[in-house]
């Protein structure tokens, strides 16, 4: 792929749905999280940006597995490579700092909703392959 990478962290947090948010001014919805800043470890990033953007803490559970890079969903010309958590939340999530709007993202969403390149792509069948979210063919 062509371009910038831009590294970032994301959590996949799961209660029977997985939590997507969707920034102000953008169409996609994508996992919550985000770039580190210098001399951040990806999961100090990880719970900083889920701080900032959800307004509650973070358990960080096993990492997924697999390569995960697209294209970002709002920066034309860069890719994105993330390094992602199964999580939970400790607290409850509200849209806070960018975030314009929060979703339990069902599988049954899936093919109405407009998702990031990254979520659609490989982190969707990650997800469906490790149990945390039903096939997507179940239910189109």
């Amino acid at each position: 792929m062509a371009g910038l990478i831009t590294v970032v962290c994301a959590a996949v947090i799961v209660r029977e749905r997985v939590l997507v948010m969707r920034k102000r001014d953008t169409a996609a919805f994508m996992l919550p999280g985000g770039k580190p800043e210098p001399g951040e470890t990806p999961q100090q990033a990880l719970h900083r940006e889920i701080r900032e953007e959800l307004g509650c803490g973070l358990i960080p559970g096993a990492e997924l597995a697999g390569d995960f890079t697209a294209p970002a969903a709002n920066e034309p010309g860069h890719t994105v490579q993330a390094r992602i958590w199964v999580a939970r939340l400790t607290g409850t999530p509200v849209a806070a700092a960018e975030i314009a709007e929060l979703r339990w993202l069902a599988a049954e969403d899936v093919p109405v909703l407009t998702l990031a390149p990254l979520l659609r792509g490989r982190t969707l069948t990650a997800l469906v392959a490790a149990g945390l979210m039903p096939s997507q063919a179940a239910v189109a």
